[in-house]
């Protein structure tokens, strides 16, 4: 490749080879001066640079059926000229051959206009974007000289820097996602294609209130008369049909909806019904429930229990449902109470329509004509038919033979089975069926999809195994309180979150209100759940899900509570003394307060002197009035009490000797960095900047 000299580029461009030399150190060249040599490709760069903007890149002359000539500047109307001088209008033949600028012009701009859109890994090599892009692999070095970026084909450059490079070719740029990415990413359907499905509803409550006996009654009285001889339940997930429609009823523990899955981005529950006994009224597990269902972000209807007993009081429970967040509709709010009698089958169908009425006004819709997408409800291993798991289809109609992923493991569908025992062909939106065909038992939460072959599916599964692995090996742990600050700091939490179990209501109730009292601007105190009792495996589930930290009080965690603890990484604090946990809370959340700095004074010295030392510069002898002047020390310059310096320190002498300070009264040299400006009188002013934890 020819090489040019700066200076006969500079002259060329009627440039001063100054300005030149910078541009080209700009760009990345090595040069040196005017006499540095350059590659004909920067110096066609630099031409295009500054080129005015009417003058074109064309052919000097284009022949019929031979290559084009090398392409250099000329003006347009010379080009024009010379090409009329080459093709006179002898006939429409002829004038086929003769180069239509303007039309190629609209064309370039159309061409333009419209915006193509690639995908790229990141990074990428110059050479594959340039293939990516179809252009030259020079002219694409080129542009990212022209935005700074020095790199040959076989570099690789990152993605914000294809970006930028591929913008000057009008061309949108995405990021390649792995095959598992794609398969797994969420898909908006077009809503033409939506269909009303099923509400999915989860019934909660505390230990004792009826939820069983509910279940029992809502399945006696409500299932599909053809399936109602006989009914084993089979799997932890039935629909009921009420008025000719659909409704899916979980039987998974109400807390393991709401946690398990959610922590693995799962939400299948549509609607919460939380049974209240009238004669207990709110108890703990509800408290809990309510916690659990607010969390999700689901619609909760009540169903006030027990309503055949004597002792039923309902106004005590809409009371202390109120206390807890939960107005009910005549009190002004809008939480829905349907009063039942599970035992007696009482209120049964009110309950069913309130559930329909909430389904509506949530307009739940799905897509049936699609591959199938659905969430693991529960898995076993099967000694006779292998690994199972009951799935919920969210979206999408699941077929007998479809090869699909689930989780990390892949498989085909051999078979399905209803609740009711039934094999089915094919199972639609919100409907529950046991898979038969996995490779391997999935975790609770796992997404189901259905993929083209067997082959993507394995693939898809060996990628997210692949990942699994790495993450185990980088796992970091969640909020913990030593780890409060930093997280903070870098903005992943705005909020610390507390869990707070207590031996007694009272304790709890006090704890969580010394706890909100030490809320900032900076950092807020959040109580998710409190309550009386050991530290569950709940608890910690719930704790998971919200990046909470568990505060117990006189309590221990159960042993199934902190092995789950350790594996999912949640932070437990155990305290007896009240004073104890909030010294460890305030002490983790005055970290997260910026500190203040204090200016301290050390010492001033007056320049009596000054000296010109060569390759060094200004020296000044100055005689240290008051304090000390230190070498490691700040400095300002002050002139007439004007500041009009402030650095640091170059250099600190006593006569020869290089000292780490100087004292009241004595003589010194000082040199300071990046400033020569000293004059005699000037007064130099040595501080440091002291920092000052703030706390609460």
């Amino acid at each position: 490749m020819s090489k040019v000299r700066v200076y006969e580029l500079a002259r060329e461009l009627d440039l001063e080879s100054k300005i030149l030399v910078d541009f080209l150190v700009e760009l990345g060249a090595d040069v040196r001066n005017h006499m540095s040599t350059i590659d004909e490709d920067i110096a066609d760069l630099v031409r295009e640079h500054y080129s005015p903007d009417e003058e074109s890149v064309i052919p000097v002359k284009v022949l019929p059926d031979e290559e084009v000539p090398r392409q250099r500047k000329v003006k347009r109307r010379v080009v024009e000229e010379e090409v009329e001088k080459s093709y006179p209008k002898k006939n429409k033949k002829d004038r086929r051959h003769r180069p239509q600028s303007g039309r190629n012009h609209s064309v370039q701009q159309q061409a333009q206009a419209e915006k193509t859109v690639i995908t790229i890994p990141d990074p990428i090599t110059v050479k594959d974007l340039a293939q990516k892009l179809s252009v030259s692999g020079p002219d694409l070095i080129k542009r990212l000289m022209k935005i700074g970026v020095m790199a040959s084909l076989t570099q690789t450059i990152a993605y914000d820097v294809a970006e930028l490079v591929c913008a000057e070719f009008n061309v949108e740029v995405k990021p390649e996602q792995d095959l598992a990415e794609q398969v797994f990413a969420e898909v908006v359907d077009s809503p033409e294609t939506l269909v009303p499905r099923p509400p999915v509803v989860t019934i909660m409550g505390h230990v004792d209130h009826g939820k069983t006996t509910l279940l029992d009654s809502i399945r006696k009285t409500k299932v599909v008369a053809t399936e109602a001889g006989g009914i084993t339940q089979h799997i932890g997930a039935y629909q009921v049909t009420y008025k000719g429609k659909d409704i899916t009823f979980l039987d998974t523990p109400g807390h393991e909806a709401f946690t398990a899955m959610r922590s693995r981005g799962a939400k299948v529950t549509d609607i919460a019904v939380l049974v209240v006994a009238a004669n207990d009224g709110v108890m703990p597990q509800t408290v809990e429930a309510i916690n659990h269902a607010k969390a999700a972000g689901v619609p909760i209807i009540v169903a006030i229990n027990k309503m055949d007993l004597a002792s039923a009081n309902p106004d005590r429970v809409k009371q202390e449902l109120a206390e807890h967040g939960l107005i009910v509709e005549e009190w002004g709010g809008s939480t829905i109470t349907v009063p039942v009698s599970a035992l007696r089958g009482e209120g049964i169908d009110e309950l069913l329509e309130m559930i329909l009425l909430v389904a509506e006004m949530e307009e739940l819709k799905a897509n049936p004509n699609r591959a199938a997408r659905g969430t693991v409800i529960e898995a076993k291993l099967d000694k006779g038919r292998g690994p199972v798991a009951t799935v919920l289809i969210s979206s999408g109609t699941l077929k007998i033979g479809d090869p699909f992923v689930v989780g990390n493991v892949s498989g085909r569908v051999r078979a399905l089975i209803s609740d009711t025992g039934d094999n089915l062909k094919e199972a639609g939106p919100s409907t529950p069926v046991e898979v038969l065909g996995i490779s391997d038992v999935p975790a609770a939460g796992d997404q189901l999809v259905v993929v083209d072959s067997e082959h993507v599916a394995r693939e898809v599964a060996s990628i997210r195994q692949a990942k699994l692995r790495d993450t185990k090996l980088s796992k970091t742990s969640r909020v913990s309180l030593e780890d409060l600050y930093e997280r903070i700091k870098e903005g992943e939490v705005k909020e610390l979150n507390l869990i707070i179990k207590g031996d007694v209501q009272g304790s709890v109730e006090a704890v969580r209100a010394s706890l909100e009292k030490l809320s900032t601007d900076e950092v807020r105190v959040r109580v998710i759940h409190q309550a009386v009792g050991a530290i569950s495996e709940s608890d910690v589930h719930l704790a998971a899900t919200s990046d909470a930290v568990i505060i117990g009080f006189n309590v221990r965690p159960e042993p199934n509570a902190r092995k789950e603890a350790e594996r999912e990484g949640v932070d437990i604090r155990l305290y007896r003394v009240i004073y104890d946990l909030l010294d460890d809370v305030k002490a983790a959340m005055s970290g997260l307060l910026e500190p203040e700095y204090k200016e301290v004074v050390l010492g001033r010295a007056e320049v009596r002197q000054t000296f010109r030392v060569p390759n060094i510069g200004t020296v000044a002898g100055c005689y240290v009035q008051d304090g000390k002047i230190t070498r490691t020390a700040e400095v300002r310059v002050l002139r007439d009490n004007v500041v009009v310096y402030e650095g640091k320190i170059g250099s600190l002498r006593r006569f020869k000797d290089d000292v780490r300070e100087v004292m009241h009264g004595y003589e010194c040299g000082i040199g300071l960095e990046k400033f020569n400006d000293i004059k005699e009188g000037d007064v130099i002013e040595a501080f440091y900047m002291e920092k000052i934890e703030r706390s609460l």
